[in-house]
């Protein structure tokens, strides 16, 4: 059953996701009309305002239900399967920039390609943080207090503590350990966030405004036609499977 948040969450999305696609036809036609810099930067700061809006609606509906994010029902089964922690991997961005030196999309100076392998190693180190923050909060999962609590609200169950312990004092220390358990989760995903956040922003530092349109057109290309493939996969039972390693090079550029 959808919870109240993951419903409206679902609503704001498929908006979201319909907005990144009008984005996309601008950004195709901008790149072909060969508009000024400054008209290329208005486009590149208006995607990225977008981008920010989902952040911000997201972390505000986590805040309520975060599990909601980690099991969503409106992104499809391939969409899930490429999810990290709630979310697209920020190395795969580095990906895009190296499909778009392949096939000849933008040109990159030798300080730009030092930079960007800079900012490639950082996200990955930052990448490994939150992998190993999240493997924490899984194992705390199994922490003795809590193991404790689930024998002796069983035990409770089986009437077995009635006179040691009240039923009502051991739900509530359950929900004081859920409620830490949830927070956990909540700050793993925001990590998770800022880090996409910030591998997004530090690749746009290092390009040019003509490049940043092509190389966020490869990024809305990539999540839009991803998730058009996931709702076919989902609602076509036996279709051919989809390779995501050529996506790169057959269909962002």
């Amino acid at each position: 059953m959808t919870s109240p948040v993951g419903e409206r969450f679902s609503e704001f999305f498929d908006k979201w996701i319909c907005q990144l696609d009008g984005y996309l036809q601008q950004l195709v036609r901008v790149s072909r009309e060969g508009l000024s810099e400054s008209e290329h930067q208005t486009l590149v700061s208006k995607l990225t305002a977008h981008y920010k809006e989902y952040y911000t609606v997201k972390w505000a509906a986590a805040h309520e239900d975060v599990l909601v994010f980690y099991c969503p029902v409106w992104l499809s089964k391939l969409e899930n399967a490429c999810s990290w922690l709630t979310g697209w991997k920020p190395s795969m961005i580095f990906g895009v920039v190296e499909s778009m030196r392949r096939k000849s999309v933008a040109e990159l100076t030798e300080e730009q390609v030092r930079k960007i392998e800079q900012l490639r190693v950082k996200i990955k180190l930052e990448e490994e943080k939150v992998d190993r923050e999240m493997e924490r909060q899984q194992v705390a999962i199994a922490d003795r207090k809590v193991v404790e609590l689930v024998r002796t609200a069983r035990r409770i169950r089986n009437e077995e503590l009635v006179v040691v312990v009240g039923n009502h004092q051991v739900e509530g220390l359950v929900e004081v350990a859920l409620k830490g358990v949830l927070a956990g989760l909540e700050r793993v995903m925001k990590a998770a966030d800022c880090v996409r956040l910030k591998a997004l922003k530090g690749v746009l530092d290092v390009l040019n405004p003509s490049q940043s349109l092509d190389f966020l057109a490869g990024i809305c290309m990539l999540q839009i036609q991803i998730r058009k493939w996931g709702q076919n996969r989902d609602n076509q039972k036996g279709s051919n499977p989809i390779i995501l390693g050529e996506l790169h090079n057959n269909v962002i550029f």
